[in-house]
């Protein structure tokens, strides 16, 4: 394992300056409304963009490259900024403060701990990036191939790598990212070291997802061998292995209210487990198939003392959700939101918003309005030239208006920062009659540019080698 340290962000754009993707081609919304930089509270204030909600269809406007210079970059951000249009009744901003071209392949994984952002690809390198400036602290690499899952927990960073097997590390210095390698899971037994046999602890494919639940202490992980396996991670073993799907698993998240883990599948079907008391084993409780496509992302929102949502993103482009009954437990469809022209690949649900990124190469923010559960598209980002692998969101403000900062990485190679900003709902919107579901699916079928993919993207999907 070796370890890399600190490098200056200026040093690596020098470094990287003639493969920095810079978007070419960004859409805002029907009325093109997008934001230059971070201002103050309600007032439209020059360099601000906004999107309308429930928008369904984007106008491209071409930004042209502009070349920096050293010096310049030394005295300015090396961020892209996004042109300026203003339009006061707008529920949202956004604009790109960072766009960077990677050489080691597609990031296939992001994770948010307080300090740093981590990266996950094709290479065996894990980058820490500190937040919120975006400077590179450093990477892990591991030699064991490919990272396609990665979970960061407080002071604990768990990482997937290509020999199937889990690695946690401690993360805790801060200031000079110096990580400590505490555990391999599973741990070698000397005595399998000769034996033909494989430890059956351990997963035999791709471990595509993981999640942590920090009251119990245990880790879980999902595999394309189709099992859950779950980890006791201060004793290093692995406490219960169980066949959950008859397809890859492709994401799972737990609801730490109640213990529920939620498992999603290429075979379509989403599946509810649940620990048997004081024992190691889990038992599947509910099975949610509503779609007849692959499910390839979960999100959870968790209201406290209120409703608790579950989103489900497949192949045909379809975001499900479902309401959990306060009384029963029971997990009721929703309705689905559409919107995205190819397979949804990535979710996170934070309050009441919901951010999807698409093999289309857009990511929308939706909202849930409040007291109900339907849902208003609020934006359409576009900037990758491929399809939208992973996302994180961490949230920079929450007063009247919102601030998040958006991470996303594409099969582009490129790894993008968004600050978007989001104004409550007017009491005027709320006053109007509440527009069905079908309609809003219907307005989301007006004519929409086509996506601009990637040359190298659109070889690997016809190779069919491209998750």
């Amino acid at each position: 394992m070796e370890f890399h340290g600190e490098r200056n962000l200026w040093t690596f754009m020098d470094e990287e300056r003639k493969s920095i993707n810079l978007p070419r081609r960004l859409s805002f919304g029907n009325n093109g409304h997008h934001q230059h930089q971070h201002h103050h509270q309600n007032s439209p204030e020059p360099g601000m963009h906004f999107t309308p909600a429930r928008q369904s269809a984007a106008s491209a406007t071409s930004i042209p490259q502009r070349p920096m210079s050293p010096e310049r970059a030394q005295a300015e951000t090396p961020w892209t900024l996004s042109p300026v249009r203003t339009s006061p009744t707008q529920p949202l901003l956004y604009h790109c403060i960072a766009s960077l071209h990677r050489h080691e392949g597609n990031i296939f994984t992001i994770a948010l701990s307080k300090d740093f952002i981590f990266t996950g690809s094709e290479s065996s390198r894990i980058h820490a990036w500190k937040q919120p400036d975006c400077t590179e602290m450093g990477y892990i690499k591991a030699n064991s191939g490919q990272v396609r899952a990665i979970f960061a927990y407080g002071k604990m960073l768990f990482t997937t790598h290509g020999d199937f097997k889990i690695r946690v590390w401690d993360v805790s210095c801060t200031e000079s990212f110096k990580p400590k390698k505490m555990a391999t899971l599973p741990q070698r037994n000397p005595l399998m070291l000769f034996s033909k046999n494989k430890n059956t602890q351990q997963h035999r494919e791709y471990i595509s997802c993981i999640a942590y639940n920090h009251d119990d202490r245990l880790l879980y992980t999902g595999s394309w061998d189709k099992t859950v396996k779950a980890w006791k991670v201060n004793e290093k073993r692995c406490v219960d292995s169980f066949i959950a799907h008859e397809g890859h698993i492709n994401a799972i998240v737990i609801n730490h209210e109640d213990g529920c883990v939620f498992t999603c599948s290429s075979d379509g079907s989403v599946k509810i487990w649940r620990r048997v008391f004081g024992e190691s084993s889990h038992i599947l409780t509910m099975t949610l198939k509503f779609q007849l496509s692959p499910v390839n992302a979960l999100a959870l929102s968790l209201s406290p003392g209120s409703s608790c949502l579950l989103y489900s993103g497949s192949s045909d482009g379809i975001i499900n959700f479902w309401e959990k009954e306060k009384t029963s437990g029971r997990y009721n469809h929703g309705g689905f939101m559409q919107g995205h022209h190819f397979a949804v690949l990535c979710l996170v649900a934070i309050g009441e918003l919901v951010f999807s990124g698409s093999e289309d190469a857009t990511i929308r923010v939706w909202r849930r309005e409040e007291g109900n559960c339907f849902h208003a598209c609020l934006a359409v980002i576009e900037g990758h030239h491929g399809p939208v692998r992973c996302l994180a969101v961490s949230l920079e403000t929450e007063n009247a208006v919102k601030g998040l900062l958006v991470y996303s990485a594409s099969l582009d190679q490129t790894f993008k920062v968004w600050r978007v900003k989001v104004f409550p709902s007017e009491k005027t919107v709320l006053d109007e009659p509440v527009i069905d579901q079908q309609r809003e699916i219907a307005d989301d079928m007006s004519p929409v540019l086509s996506p601009v993919l990637s040359p190298s993207w659109v070889e690997k999907k016809l190779q069919g080698n491209y998750f």
